[in-house]
């Protein structure tokens, strides 16, 4: 991506959050979403408005925590299974960013989407998405950790040996990759950006893959990332070793627009809940089965915590800060890779 369509980008970000795409003006209570919704009745989640939608084509995207590529292949069973529950096409649409994925929901483009665990808080409050689901078995929705990885033959064995080491995060919004070590960092004894300075990847895959071929020391990634890149062949597991690991955390939400028509909001939820994973997607998600059902204030409690404790509320300002951070670190990786 060149320096100007990163610009142009983030122009389109901060112009949407300008603009209300539906009317709130009465609202008796909306908490921490944006002001083009509502939350009257307190659940955390935008409600539905007076005007509603029922679009002749579904358009559907997950988080970019690898190469957006990856997983269009690997959803291709869901999304034809989605097409012919709904009897509507379903297109794909692969965003690079997390600030992209979400602007597209706030702007219209984007009906239902996976977002990355730390991004599903900005996409409830500044986009009006309704997380329903998350991937898991019959026990319920199944999560993953925090890792850090260093290279198995460096000499990094606690925290502590990363000061003034090279250190990546994948993105700004991302709660493995950045939230979560700014809030848990700290009491093992190590402050992100301060005793390290940040470099961000751009991606979970990125950041191990740059562990590996020794771009970074280290880098705290999502164990179910690193999981599937190894199941993959990807990256050879015991090129690398596990130093730290947190506890578990709900995986990736995925939500509909809240200005869905309501039949057809409830006919895609139940879509997601009937279907079964064919032994493929099973696979790549590492036994993972099903959709299972979830709400926004119960299950993300915990990750709505390490956002608050981390300084990074999921609020307007803070939701501008990310995304200009977001773009910042592109604009940077565009113009080393250029570099001879």
């Amino acid at each position: 991506m060149t320096v100007v369509r990163i610009g142009t980008a983030l122009a389109a970000i901060l112009a949407a959050l300008a603009v209300s795409p539906s009317s709130a003006a009465d609202c008796p209570q909306r908490g921490q979403l944006d002001d083009a919704y509502c939350d009257a009745d307190q659940n955390l989640v935008a409600d539905v408005p007076a005007k509603t939608r029922d679009p002749s084509v579904i358009v559907f995207a997950y988080t970019p925590v690898e190469d957006p590529a990856v997983y269009e292949t690997a959803f291709k069973p869901f999304t034809t299974h989605l097409s012919q529950c709904l009897g509507k096409r379903v297109v794909y649409y692969p965003v690079q960013s997390n600030s992209a994925e979400i602007e597209a929901m706030r702007s219209g483009r984007l009906h239902v989407a996976g977002f990355s665990t730390g991004p599903v808080g900005f996409a409830v409050n500044m986009a009006g998405a309704v997380p329903f689901a998350a991937k898991g078995t019959e026990a319920g929705p199944q999560g993953y950790n925090l890792i850090v990885v260093v290279k198995a033959d460096s000499p990094f064995k606690t925290l502590t040996d990363l000061k003034g080491k090279r250190v990546a995060h994948t993105a700004p919004s991302s709660n493995s990759g950045n939230l979560a070590p700014r809030a848990l960092f700290p009491e093992q004894g190590l402050k992100p950006g301060e005793d390290y300075q940040i470099l961000y990847s751009g991606g979970h895959d990125k950041s191990a893959l740059g562990v590996g071929t020794g771009d970074y020391d280290a880098a705290p990634v999502a164990s179910d990332v690193y999981d599937r890149m190894v199941a993959r062949g990807t990256i050879k597991g015991d090129a690398y070793r596990i130093i730290y690991r947190s506890e578990r955390f709900p995986t990736s939400g995925f939500a509909y627009a809240h200005d869905l028509k309501p039949d057809l909001a409830d006919k895609l939820k139940q879509c997601f809940y009937d279907f079964r994973f064919p032994p493929e997607m099973v696979k790549d998600f590492e036994g993972d089965d099903r959709f299972a059902p979830i709400t926004y204030a119960k299950d993300w409690a915990i990750v709505r915590k390490v956002a608050e404790d981390s300084g990074t509320p999921y609020n307007k300002a803070a939701y501008e800060r990310e995304a200009a951070r977001e773009a910042e670190a592109a604009r940077k990786k565009a113009e080393a890779g250029k570099k001879p």
